[in-house]
């Protein structure tokens, strides 16, 4: 049960509360002085706090509330604190919302909006210490990969990268083929480099054959190697992919556009380690890791008659499937600044336009997105418009961040006055929402504006 800390030397106020929210479910500890409020908050675990702003007989100021907010925000920063007094002072009340108060709710008060509002302070602190709990977890996991692995300078942040870099990481070391799944542009290749760095061959060469980048009648040179005079133009001998790649890693992307001649004599290749170079009789013996990438559907190429099933299988021996862009959202944003450089920066609508994008092109679309924006933008912060994204994506990132007068209204209206509820619901933090407010004028504190105001 959730526990709410009163802190307030009325008593009859305090154990009116009390009634009122353990009516509803609520666990409340009543305290009667600053000093007892803090040193139960000390030894004990609350979800929120409720505090009078006035302890002496006779005083009116509320400079004494204003202490114990912020010897409670030093104690815990992230409490939801909820401001409570029968001496309304709106400049007061205001500044110490700005410096991080939950609500501000005068004496005496609607038990419903109390309620109400203690109830979506509580979801929304326990939703926070969740997401607190989870990103400090991944934060250490994060730190421990790049502590305990070699990860080539890869710029990331969201769970769905970290669980492949995880796995890749896991069986780098080992000889088993890997095979890499994921959309064009994702970073497939530097999933393999990472691999191969981290591998028992890792002093060893990293060669990489784009299988769709050459003619079909050329793959077969390109892998084995050929003897002068092997097909026209073969004016010398020439060292294949496999020869240059001995003793250490060889790379295929787009694995899925080898013809199924040379498939024939790539499965050949791993079975054995043995080969011959075209036009030649004798075989050659190397050591090679495999790795290979591809965007299709291999499954269904073999169903079609396109890819060896016996082939699929010996790459494959373990899959790592790497995401398009837009479904690891939270690296967005960290690649997009490091692909801008520390000498500009996003605006707060760009970043929203950017997180709305679909990124067709993935990680090669979004760095060159962002180093054109970096050349053509001759200012230091980087706005929607020098992103050159569709007019609905750049539309979007703007409604995103800048909601106007009708929406906010609205939004206060549907959550009842309660700032924390109305600025979840925008998608904004409670400060943003005040400053839009403001410039909005619409009012802070007043009728409807706030839980239980006078």
């Amino acid at each position: 049960m959730p526990t709410v800390l009163i802190i307030d030397d009325n008593l009859s106020v305090a154990t009116a509360l009390d009634v009122s929210l353990s009516l509803h479910d609520l666990d409340c500890v009543i305290t009667t002085s600053t000093e007892q409020g803090m040193d139960y908050l000390t030894m004990h675990s609350i979800d929120l706090v409720i505090q009078d702003m006035n302890f002496s007989a006779d005083t009116t100021s509320g400079q004494e509330g204003v202490a114990l907010f912020k010897r409670i925000r030093a104690h815990s920063p992230d409490m939801p604190v909820i401001l409570m007094t029968a001496w309304t002072h709106l400049d007061m009340a205001v500044e110490l919302i700005k410096a991080g108060a939950a609500d501000y709710i005068a004496k005496p008060w609607d038990d419903q909006r109390l309620i109400t509002t203690v109830r979506n302070l509580i979801e929304l602190g326990q939703a926070n210490r969740t997401l607190q709990r989870r990103n400090q977890r991944e934060l250490q996991q994060k730190q421990a990969l790049e502590a305990d692995f070699d990860l080539c300078g890869l710029i990331w942040q969201d769970r769905a990268t970290a669980k492949v870099l995880e796995v890749a990481c896991q069986v780098a070391r080992s000889d088993a083929a890997i095979l890499i799944t994921g959309p064009n542009g994702a970073g497939k290749e530097r999933i393999a480099e990472i691999v191969q760095r981290n591998s028992a061959v890792c002093d060893g060469p990293f060669v990489i054959l784009n299988c769709g980048a050459l003619p079909a009648e050329l793959i077969e040179a390109e892998l084995f190697g050929s003897e002068s005079g092997a097909y026209t133009g073969a004016m010398k001998a020439r060292e294949g992919k496999f020869e240059a790649a001995d003793g250490g890693t060889l790379f295929l992307d787009e694995i899925g556009n080898l013809p199924l001649a040379g498939q024939m004599k790539l499965l050949r290749v791993l079975e054995t380690g043995r080969f011959q170079r075209l036009g030649a009789n004798r075989e050659r013996q190397v050591s090679v890791r495999i790795i290979s990438a591809t965007n299709a559907d291999l499954p269904a190429m073999i169903k079609a008659g396109q890819f060896r099933e016996d082939l699929y299988y010996r790459l494959n021996v373990i899959q790592l499937h790497l995401p398009a862009l837009a479904a690891r959202p939270d690296d967005i944003l960290p690649l997009a600044r490091a692909f801008l450089g520390k000498d500009k920066h996003l605006s707060e609508a760009a970043c929203a336009a950017l997180l709305a994008h679909s990124w067709p092109g993935n990680v090669r679309e979004l760095k060159n997105l962002m180093q054109r924006a970096q050349l053509l933008s001759s200012a230091a912060q980087i706005t929607v418009t020098d992103l050159g994204l569709s007019s609905a994506v750049a539309a979007k990132g703007i409604a995103d961040n800048e909601p106007d007068k009708a929406a906010i209204e609205q939004a206060l209206t549907q959550a009842e006055g309660v700032i924390a509820q109305a600025a979840a619901a925008l998608g904004l933090s409670r400060q943003s929402l005040y400053r839009r407010m403001d410039r909005f004028g619409i009012p802070r504190l007043g009728a409807g504006s706030g839980a239980g105001s006078a």
